[in-house]
């Protein structure tokens, strides 16, 4: 009987280390500490140039923090590299202005980003009527 009462208190002893161990570990995710959760994010600040790593500035009531982030060197300056869009393909080559054009719908803002819905591409016409690709030079059969 005492060998099935020391068991039993083993046990709950080690459920309340586990249980213990678990709130800990919820706590250690929370890395600031904050307890808001309105948070308002400002654009990304590229560190040198207008790409690569970077940092943006939060704030919520009283607080303020830093986060950091990347802008991509491909990215279009015209949308923000927060603004997400899906494009439709290229249009038509117009004869009159010499452009292609193709417009986007936004899919994604991040961090409370100011994106318009619709946004709308162009690119230069291409002069050269792309082949289609050659046979790579020995890789064929003799």
């Amino acid at each position: 009987m005492q060998v099935r009462g020391l068991l039993l208190l083993l046990a709950l002893i080690l459920l309340a280390a586990t249980a213990e161990a678990g709130k800990n570990k919820k706590e250690k995710g929370k890395k600031d500490g904050s307890e808001c959760e309105d948070w308002r994010w400002g654009p990304c600040v590229p560190n040198s140039k207008d790409c690569g790593l970077g940092y943006r500035e939060g704030t919520c009531k009283d607080e303020s923090k830093k986060l950091k982030c990347k802008i991509p060197c491909n990215w279009k300056k015209k949308f923000g590299a927060d603004c997400k869009y899906k494009f439709e393909s290229w249009g038509g080559c117009s004869a009159q202005t010499g452009v292609k054009t193709r417009s986007g719908i936004l899919k994604k803002a991040l961090y409370n980003a100011q994106c318009e819905e619709i946004v709308y591409v162009t690119k230069p016409c291409s002069s050269k009527i792309k082949s289609k690709s050659k046979a790579k030079k020995g890789k064929g059969k003799d």
